[in-house]
């Protein structure tokens, strides 16, 4: 198995070359060849996003200056062409530049390794957006079911062996792939924290676009607590545009400094419940209380 490298903090994956031996070209009897610009396409899906930012035009002068320093990866398409598979970045600064060609490596790859393929080429960039590693996840999970499982072994299982990410964490990063693009797009802005959006992605497109809303009406973003409320709401049928409004409505909590006790003793309560409404309900059952013990 390949040896796992820590990469972005909490990314564990194995190198692009030491998966797939792409920096062993000559043992493999392989060679670089110049490709026109023309004959490249983008995957069918291509999980990563390519931007005319600030960082895709210091590469179009480095390119420009230097070359393309590390070739791209792709594979023959049947209807001509071939598909890159690594280096979509590369070519668009390539375009930047003026050049007609780069630098490919050419390699027969099946749908799964293609897939790892481009997870693999997650180490070389320098900054990976939560939706790009969702969207990685899911092709790649889709590209295992399809071929099958291998001997004994699941389709996560070969995902967490490879990838060096818990079984748990990789599905709660999938799920982020049924979020509308408003919610996912507030996720890699960080307006929208990750945890609430796991939930958030439960509820149907519907339900989403009214808290889309909510959120812009209210200028809030859902807290974990609000965001399981809806969950549970639309699990019992009744979740409704009113009751997101009205949730994500609320005042927020205080701050730690002022505790009202509320989350506690929240799974005593019915789920569209107030932080304000259990704390009242809870100071008239005390009060309830102690005139019972004075009696």
């Amino acid at each position: 198995m390949p040896r796992k490298t820590q990469t972005n903090g909490n990314l564990a994956l194995a190198s692009f070359g030491e998966i797939f031996n792409v920096n062993t070209v000559q043992a493999d009897g392989e060679r670089v060849v110049d490709i026109p610009l023309t004959d490249l396409y983008p995957p069918e899906f291509h999980p990563f996003q390519v931007n005319d930012d600030a960082s895709m035009y210091r590469l179009a002068e480095s390119v420009k200056e230097h070359g393309v320093r590390e070739p791209g990866l792709a594979r023959p398409r049947a209807e001509g062409g071939y598909e890159l598979l690594c280096g979509n970045r590369r070519k668009r600064a390539c375009e930047l530049a003026e050049l007609v060609t780069m630098p490919i490596i050419i390699r027969e790859l099946d749908d799964e390794k293609a897939a790892f393929v481009m997870l693999g080429n997650l180490e070389q960039r320098e900054k990976i957006l939560p939706s790009e590693l969702a969207w990685a996840y899911k092709v790649m999970m889709e590209a295992l079911n399809h071929n099958g499982v291998k001997g004994e072994q699941h389709s996560y299982e070969i995902m967490v062996e490879r990838t060096g990410v818990k079984k748990n964490q990789l599905f709660r990063f999938i799920r982020l792939t049924g979020l509308i693009a408003a919610l996912i797009d507030m996720v890699d802005a960080k307006q929208l924290a990750f945890n609430p959006a796991v939930e958030l992605s439960h509820l149907t497109i519907s339900e989403q676009t009214a808290v889309a809303d909510a959120m812009a009406a209210h200028e809030v973003k859902p807290s974990l607590s609000q965001a399981v409320r809806l969950k549970k709401l639309k699990k019992d049928g009744k979740l409704t545009p009113d009751m997101i409004d009205r949730i994500l409505s609320e005042a927020k909590k205080p701050p730690k400094s002022e505790p009202t006790g509320s989350l506690r003793f929240r799974k005593y309560f019915p789920p569209e419940y107030s932080p304000k409404q259990i704390e009242d309900e809870i100071i008239i059952l005390l009060k309830e209380r102690k005139a019972r013990a004075a009696v």
